[in-house]
Formats: structure tokens, sequence, C-alpha cells
């Protein structure tokens, strides 16, 4: 007599329900994994013995980098896996907003950054230079800018010179330190044939003639290195908006190069947009199934 009814029903996809609760359990391991490397790298500094001196730092702290992003990946990960296993819409409909608001504000900071470039670069200027001080201050930023000056292939924020405003570095007659007039490690160009680093490549070399400087390190400052990178990928991040523009009013003169900057778009906010469109055809499976109760 009843044969068959029971199975005729709104039926949530499993194929869909366990995607997501895979995809976010990895996301939610990996940002206690961040967080833990945080909160480990300040249980080394003393942080979390004095939480006053998180503010002591005069530069910029690296280990807010794993806080925030872990902190952000933990949420996510924990309501997007939740959510899924539980069927419970206001967790998968939290984690479709929390994705929303990441995708608008990477749109909106290649936007912005687009148009504010004078003033990125005036602010990166003041953030290279604030750090350059406290270079000798925090391990964590000490490897951070020398990192940034090897991947960029550049020393300071405009020049080596900028190197003067470190207290250890500067040129001053009463700056007893044996790297006066010297700059760090990083600025210095590489020797093919060296095995191990030379970490007093950089001493004295900004007593010598610019001319001969150009021998030993990277001249160029690390703010004009950033700007042409970004400059390069801002024309890119441009041409995605008007290709964009051009795929909704349907025109049929779109170039290769629009077809390129969709294609790079498709590609960097593909797991946002994939995400969100997931969770909500979860939910929506849900709300159907309830529907039919």
């Amino acid at each position: 007599m009843m044969s068959g009814k029971h199975y005729k029903g709104q039926e949530v996809s499993c194929c869909i329900k366990y995607f997501i609760f895979g995809f976010n359990i990895i996301f939610w391991l990996l940002g206690v994994a961040f967080l833990g490397i945080g909160l480990w790298a300040w249980s080394e500094k003393g942080v979390l013995s004095n939480i006053s001196s998180i503010t002591d730092l005069g530069g910029f702290d690296p280990v807010w980098l794993f806080m925030v992003v872990g902190g952000v990946m933990f949420i996510l990960g924990f309501a997007g896996c939740i959510g899924a296993l539980r069927e419970n819409t206001l967790l998968l409909k939290f984690f479709s907003v929390f994705l929303g608001i990441i995708f608008f504000l990477e749109l909106t900071a290649g936007v912005l950054a687009f148009v504010f470039k004078d003033w990125i670069k005036d602010q990166l200027n003041f953030f290279i230079n604030n750090n350059i001080r406290a270079y000798r201050d925090d391990i964590d930023l000490q490897n951070l800018i020398d990192f940034t000056q090897e991947y960029w292939e550049c020393c300071g924020a405009f020049g080596a010179d900028d190197w003067n405003l470190n207290i250890y570095f500067n040129c001053t007659d009463s700056n007893p330190s044996r790297e006066k007039c010297g700059v760090p490690f990083s600025c210095c160009t590489k020797d093919p044939a060296e095995d191990v680093i030379n970490t007093q490549c950089g001493y004295d070399v900004r007593a010598k003639p610019d001319a001969e400087q150009t021998t030993y390190i990277n001249v160029k400052g690390c703010v004009p290195q950033f700007e042409k990178w970004l400059q390069d990928n801002l024309t890119v991040v441009a041409g995605i908006f008007i290709g964009i523009a051009l795929l909704q009013v349907r025109t049929s003169s779109a170039t290769a190069d629009c077809i390129f900057c969709f294609y790079f778009i498709f590609l960097s906010l593909f797991p946002q947009i994939f995400g969100i469109c997931l969770a909500q055809n979860l939910v929506s499976d849900i709300e159907a199934v309830r529907a039919s109760w």
C-alpha cells in the first residue's frame, strides 16, 4: 500500500553535503594549525605571559598574520563543517555570507588599489620605514623584511639609504655599531657560487661610492619594485572589470585580453563563488526536505 511513496520526496544531496564537510574539515584544521603557530610564536616571545607587550613592538608583528588568517579559517571551516554535517541552515547561511564578504572585499581591494595607487605607495613607504626602525626588535619582523628584500631584490623603501633610520645601520658618527653605514645581508646581490649566506656582506657598503655599491647590493627600493609589480597586475585587474562589463552587455568585440582577464578572475575568485553556490544549494535541499514533512 505504501510502497515507493517514502522515496519520492525531496532528498538532501549527499554528494554536496559531504563535499562541503570534507573541504571545510581540512580548512578548519589548517585554521587550528595557523592559530597554534601564532600562539606558539607569541609564547616563545613571552607575549602570552605579558599581554601588554603585544603593543610594545614599534613595527609590524608577522604573528598577527597567522592569528588573523587562522581565526578566519577556523570560523569559516567550523561553520561550513558543522553546518553541512548537521544540516544546520543557520551555519550554512553564515558560511555563505562570510564567503560573500571575503569575495567582495577582494573585489573592493582591487578597485581601490587601482584608484588610489599613490596613496598606497605612500602608505607602503611609511609601513616599510616604520619596520626598518624596528628591524632588530623582533626576530619575526626581521625575517619578514629579509624575505621581502630577497624576493623583490630590493633594499629599503626607496633605496639603501633608508637604513639610516635604523639605529644600528645609520652612518652617524655617534653610532658605535659594527653595522654602521651598512645594510642587512638580504640587500646583498646573490652569488650563485656561494653555498653559505654571508651575513656580513652588507657591512660598510654604504660608505662606498654609489657606483661601487651596485656591485655588492641591490640599490632599488622595495616600494618602486612593488609598485612595478602592482601596476603590471592592476592592468589585468582593470581588464577584468572591462571584460565582465562586456560579457554582461553581450558585445561581440571581446578581445583576447578580456578573455584572459575573465579567465584570471575565474581562477582567483572561483573558490569563493563555488563555495557559496554549494552552500546555497545545500540550504535549498534542506529547506525543501523540511517543507515536505
